[in-house]
């Protein structure tokens, strides 16, 4: 279970911080867009979306780590104590289902952003591009709370055992 939870304490705040430089990343897209500088913008969300490669492993191998956790939770006797790696575990949870949304967000960034630099966009599109960046940001920020509580949880947890 420690085990586990250390290294799933490491992998969360590595996606947290790949996370919010994505967001720093995002915010250079969204400049680079409304100067019109369409190659520099497409080519950091290329760098994004490769990035975000990196986010999808990291989520995968907190999934794994989240999971041994789970299977270990008879192991603690504290009724209190389970309770709060329940809940640590579902905001890892969480977590990752933002990230899902992040990428799948990202992706449709980077089609937007090849058709404009392509010339094949519509007004529709060309209005898309700030709202989806407003919505990765905001999954980033969720990342970041989810983060927050389930850390949180885990601290209630020494507490409690200690």
């Amino acid at each position: 279970f420690n085990e586990s939870r250390l290294q799933g304490a490491l992998i969360a705040q590595n996606i947290v911080t790949l996370s919010n430089q994505s967001a720093l990343d995002l915010s250079k897209i969204g400049e680079l867009d409304r100067d019109k500088k369409f190659a520099e913008a497409l080519n950091l969300t290329a760098e994004a979306v490769a990035q975000s490669q990196k986010i999808r492993d990291q989520a995968v191998a907190l999934s794994g780590e989240t999971e041994r956790m789970t299977k270990s939770l008879s192991s603690i006797d504290s009724f209190e104590a389970r309770q709060a790696v329940l809940e640590s575990i579902a905001n890892r949870l969480a977590l990752i289902s933002r990230l899902i949304n992040y990428s799948g967000y990202l992706s449709k960034l980077l089609d937007i952003l090849r058709s404009r630099f392509d010339g094949k966009i519509s007004k529709d599109q060309v209005a898309e591009v700030a709202s989806l960046i407003e919505l990765i940001n905001g999954e980033v920020r969720a990342v970041n709370n989810f983060n927050n509580q389930a850390s949180q949880a885990m601290d209630r947890f020494d507490k409690i055992v200690k």
